[in-house]
């Protein structure tokens, strides 16, 4: 494994994050929207493309771990060590996707903790209005033979006579 396949990985690695960055945004517009009937596709297509940075990742983290022993920078090296202990031209280009992937996670967890902030609120506003509604009871039967909800009415009937 070499630099160029690392590279392509790492390319490969920032369009599935751009990828799930549009996901996370067309979710946003529908809890905005209030189309609640796309949310379990939404969901599906966005576990689509986590599987697939998993896969990804397990490739990327071979590939990085052939140059780290070949540089001996260690065990498990971060992107930006690999960076720094590679030859030009790959230092600069891999510099330039520790950048690109670290703008786009910055990217995905501000949209991710928004929309958790949304579903949130929509929840507790769902709390709030199924609290605030209140169903009649049908109470139960009295020494008259009433329910007790049509004695207190009967009783507060008579009383406002």
């Amino acid at each position: 494994m070499d630099y160029q396949h690392l590279s392509t990985l790492l390319w490969r690695e920032q369009e599935l994050l751009d990828l799930l960055l549009f996901k996370a945004e067309e979710k946003q517009y529908l809890i905005l929207s209030g189309k609640t009937r796309w949310l379990a596709r939404i969901a599906h297509e966005i576990e689509v493309v986590l599987d697939q940075l998993r896969t990804l990742e397990v490739e990327r983290a071979a590939a990085t771990e052939a140059i780290a022993v070949r540089l001996g920078t260690g065990v498990n090296p971060s992107l930006r060590q690999l960076a720094e202990a590679s030859p030009a031209p790959w230092n600069d280009l891999l510099a330039r996707h520790h950048e690109a992937l670290l703008v786009l996670v910055t990217d995905l967890r501000s949209l991710s903790d928004a929309n958790r902030g949304l579903i949130e609120g929509g929840l507790a506003a769902i709390g709030d209005a199924l609290l605030s509604v209140r169903h009649p009871s049908a109470g139960t039967y009295g020494a008259t033979g009433r329910s007790d909800t049509a004695a207190h009415r009967a009783v507060t009937l008579d009383g406002a006579l």
